[in-house]
């Protein structure tokens, strides 16, 4: 009873992080070699971040790989939990890197240098293709993991940009401050948005009840059974953000033969179907009954 059709499959999302991996690694070798010999240290704390994100993505890649396989004795709800694990560690490399970035940029407003304009106009544009891409790639997926992956590429777009036009403008007026100034500019967005998605993630660690599902309204629904009389020990929560878990148990009333059990609970499962939950367990019990997990406060 405790299955459901899982229509929420996410085949892609493997494939997904699997080739921004590859791009992005490709793509910071490449980058340390240019910031080094175009003298831009705006290239170069983006060629660091870059290794951060290449690091954090290729953890994407093996735990998402990871939370599909299937449950075992040890994982009873699979693995899926483990992406969530990746978006954590992600956002912790995100946050050092961005600090990383800071300090550099201030270093930059206190001793200017020279860098090569049109170096820093060519390879804006090479990354702003590159991780361009690679965003466009992961956003398209659901799960916590691939969110907090596209929220790094798309940093690394925004930092190209900025690189894109502080390089243009250099090209025709030397002002030392630009390039630092908005290498501090796009770290503290950056920041900004990984706190709020590390909150999110926290909140699914601690099982809390997915924000776009109302506790209240399911067992409102519930309730709403002629059969029903009552429910308690009724808990919400998500294994990663895309896969929810519901229990609960049932107090029906009215009860002359099993039939009217089987017609309750077959009522209490349509009210459940229209939710995205992978897994759901509703325990009936009598009204003779007594459930020996009954708190002092029935809801």
């Amino acid at each position: 009873m405790g299955h459901s059709h899982s229509h929420h499959h996410h085949p892609s999302s493997g494939s997904n992080l699997k080739l921004a991996f590859f791009i992005n690694l490709a793509f910071t070798i490449l980058e340390i070699f240019g910031g080094i010999w175009i003298n831009s240290v705006a290239i170069l704390s983006d060629a660091i971040h870059d290794l951060g994100d290449s690091v954090s993505l290729g953890l994407a890649w093996y735990l998402d790989k990871k939370s599909k396989k299937s449950a075992n004795e040890q994982f009873s709800f699979g693995y899926t939990r483990f992406s969530l694990l990746g978006a954590l560690i992600n956002a912790v490399i995100l946050i050092t890197g961005s600090f990383f970035v800071i300090s550099e940029a201030i270093d930059r407003f206190i001793s200017p240098e020279v860098s090569d304009a049109k170096g820093m106009i060519l390879f804006a544009l090479l990354g702003v293709a590159v991780n361009g891409y690679a965003a466009w790639k992961v956003s398209t997926g659901s799960t916590q993991n691939e969110k907090v992956v596209s929220w790094h590429l798309l940093e690394d777009v925004l930092g190209w940009a900025a690189v894109l036009i502080a390089g243009i403008i250099l090209y025709f007026k030397y002002i030392p401050w630009l390039d630092p100034a908005l290498s501090l500019g796009i770290s503290l967005f950056i920041l900004w948005n990984v706190f709020k998605n590390l909150k999110e993630t926290l909140y699914i660690f601690l099982q809390a009840v997915p924000a776009e599902l109302s506790l209240e309204e399911i067992k409102k629904k519930i309730c709403q059974i002629p059969q029903v009389e009552s429910i308690h020990h009724t808990h919400l929560w998500s294994l990663e953000g895309a896969h929810h878990v519901f229990t609960t148990h049932v107090r029906i009333k009215e009860v002359h033969s099993l039939e009217d059990v089987l017609e309750a609970k077959a009522a209490i499962k349509e009210v459940l179907k229209s939710y995205p939950f992978s897994h759901y367990t509703v325990e009936v019990e009598l009204q003779e009954e007594r459930c020996e997990l009954t708190e002092p406060h029935q809801h």
